[in-house]
């Protein structure tokens, strides 16, 4: 599975952050046990992968054009790094973002 997730730097342990204060995208590809593989980007329209879900820290972010895409969103509880979001998103521990235009 491939997550989107707006991150604040450029390494593997970077944290979330709100899409507006995003140093890049980190496209993150996982199993069932843990990442497999980050990519980061600084334009989300360079993915050429088909993105499963979009990881955001806050509901109230700027979700429209994931919405738009047919894209599903999840937040975050609380922030987290791209390991904890991994582990999160595989124990069902994030929130659903409901859809709004």
């Amino acid at each position: 599975m491939l997550l989107l997730i707006p991150v604040a730097s450029r390494e593997r342990d970077a944290m979330i952050t709100m899409i507006a204060e995003r140093e890049a995208w980190a496209l993150v590809e996982a199993d069932g046990g843990g990442v497999v593989d980050v990519t980061f980007y600084d334009d989300r329209h360079a993915i050429e992968d088909f993105i499963d879900t979009v990881i955001v820290m806050d509901k109230n972010d700027e979700v429209a054009p994931f919405f738009e895409e047919s894209l599903p969103v999840l937040e975050t509880p609380v922030p987290m790094n791209i390991d904890d979001i991994v582990e999160a998103y595989n124990f069902k521990e994030l929130y659903e973002v409901p859809i709004r235009f």
